[in-house]
């Protein structure tokens, strides 16, 4: 790189989004930390800048598109324009579909669908102008179907159809899109949904674990190394793919 390039990682306060702020940090990139609450992005940006990194802390609901317009411009401002994008952000509203409040379907369908779309829009201008983009895109393997996440599924199902289009529309500007769908990864997430089915998390993961060809769940920093190869110069040629990140096969 010539000159320091600018990322953007939603929901990188803490968990996987965390993980690949750091990386894409340590990578050389000035990197915008993005969350719903600024002060819970500290952290991170305080372990990027102690290592000698550049990052700004902001807050943003990603669905909301006046915040998201106005967060990518922001960083525009202080960072330098942004042309890595890491749609991370995510929340679950578990249940199954019997109990499942309208609330619940909008809210996890507004966070990772409405959210993707709308800071990529914001984003794309950037990465158009300067003949260059990568957008990551968090899918799960539960875009393959998972018990009592009707409304998580059916998003990060979206979001692959979304990203192969992305790439479509994209490709002749220099910008690749490309989603990442983790398996069993060790975050507060995992350790809620252990929680929630009445499970010790060290039994949890045990019990995924063996269930996983390379015998262990994966961690925050499998994701992020990842992510370091799909918005690299060297991937340029690697777009609307889906990359399930899960120990062995799945897809």
């Amino acid at each position: 790189m010539t000159e320091q390039r600018t990322a953007i990682v939603t929901g990188a306060a803490r968990g996987i989004g965390a993980a690949i702020a750091k990386r894409l940090a340590n990578d050389g990139y000035a990197v915008g930390v993005l969350d719903l609450d600024e002060t819970a992005c500290a952290a991170t940006v305080d372990a990027i800048t102690e290592a000698g990194g550049k990052a700004l802390a902001v807050g943003v609901d990603v669905a909301d598109e006046a915040g998201a317009q106005a967060a990518v411009e922001r960083i525009a401002t202080e960072l330098g324009a942004p042309t890595i994008l890491i749609n991370n952000a995510g929340i679950t509203r578990d249940n199954l579909l019997f109990k499942m409040t309208v609330g619940d379907w909008d809210s996890v369908i507004n966070v990772h669908l409405r959210g993707a779309f709308l800071m990529s829009r914001a984003v794309q201008k950037y990465m158009t102008e300067s003949k260059f983009g990568r957008i990551v895109n968090l899918s799960s393997t539960s875009a393959l179907g998972n018990r009592g996440q009707v409304n998580y599924s059916a998003a990060k199902a979206g979001v692959q159809g979304f990203t192969k289009t992305l790439a479509l529309e994209l490709g002749k500007f220099g910008v690749t899109a490309n989603a990442i769908a983790p398996g069993f990864i060790e975050t507060e997430m995992t350790a809620a949904t252990a929680e929630r089915v009445g499970v010790s998390f060290e039994d949890f993961k045990n019990f995924a674990a063996k269930e996983i060809p390379v015998a262990r769940v994966g961690q925050p920093e499998d994701i992020a190394h990842t992510v370091s190869f799909l918005v690299s110069e060297g991937a340029g040629f690697v777009s609307g793919q889906v990359i399930y990140v899960t120990g062995g096969p799945k897809a």
